[in-house]
């Protein structure tokens, strides 16, 4: 069954998502921008984190730290953020996540782009996946590893060769992609094609306009995008057993409206 969430502190969740009549829950486990050891803050940690969300049937993502690169030539940056994606699939795994989200990356406009796909395959060869890794795609970049369906091809075709391929899967950002440049309207189905699986949405309008590269995310009909436009991409979404969290702005007020937006469109009832 469909859940609808939105990205909340990690200290209290199960208020949050109850707040914003949510039954799916995205976290952070740290700060986005640093380096440090994902851990969970929520009181008693990890295992009490998985037992309050059970009790409460609320579906728990994590987005990985926003500094991670692991498409990257750089040795400073790509290894640290193998060791940093790890440390939050593992650390995920412990308070019973479905899945953790990460960017794709990218590389310089010096190198070789080949080098960020190979890269990849690298960082996913090494990996232990005891959650599903759901990659998403990205606003901006011409030298980016998931802007461009091109790129986002070469990029599956990559990491396909994991042993536990069928655990790694795709997350579509609604204002990345039209930021992008990606046409909304066939965006789902131009995504399965390549990966065959579309496993979480964050659902944003933009506000930047159609292919700005601008990664500013707004609540629904207060950006750039055709509302009619987001719900086909949701109810597309939904049809291919999606889950959706919305990264919008507003706190709980606007969170939540956006929540019940997304549930009358997809005709969704909280679980």
């Amino acid at each position: 069954m469909t859940r609808i969430g939105a990205t909340v502190d990690q200290h209290d969740p199960i208020s949050a998502a109850r707040e914003r009549g949510a039954d799916a829950a995205q976290i952070l486990l740290g700060d986005p921008q640093a380096w440090t050891k994902p851990e969970a803050a929520y009181p008693g940690g990890a295992a009490a984190l998985a037992d309050a969300a059970k009790a409460a049937d609320l579906r728990l993502y994590v987005h990985a730290a926003y500094v991670i690169n692991v498409a990257s030539p750089n040795n400073r940056i790509r290894i640290p953020g193998r060791k940093l994606l790890q440390q939050t699939l593992t650390a995920a795994a412990e308070l019973g996540a479905a899945g953790v989200v990460v960017h794709g990356g990218h590389v310089t406009k010096d190198d070789d782009p080949a080098t960020g796909f190979d890269n990849w395959r690298k960082a996913v060869e090494g990996l232990e996946l005891p959650v599903p890794l759901l990659i998403e795609n990205t606003a901006g970049g011409n030298f980016a590893m998931a802007r461009h369906l091109e790129a986002i091809e070469r990029l599956w075709q990559a990491v396909s060769g994991h042993p536990h391929s069928d655990r790694i899967g795709f997350c579509l950002d609604t204002c990345h992609a039209f930021a992008a440049g990606l046409e909304l309207d066939t965006v789902v189905e131009r995504i399965l094609g390549i990966t065959g699986r579309v496993d979480l949405v964050h659902a944003n309008d933009s506000q930047g306009g159609f292919d700005s590269g601008r990664d500013r995310h707004a609540n629904f009909g207060a950006g750039k995008i055709d509302p009619e436009q987001l719900a086909a991409v949701a109810r597309a979404a939904a049809a291919a057993g999606a889950d959706f969290v919305c990264e919008t702005p507003g706190e709980a007020a606007g969170q939540g409206a956006d929540v019940a937006w997304l549930r009358e469109r997809l005709d969704v009832k909280a679980q």
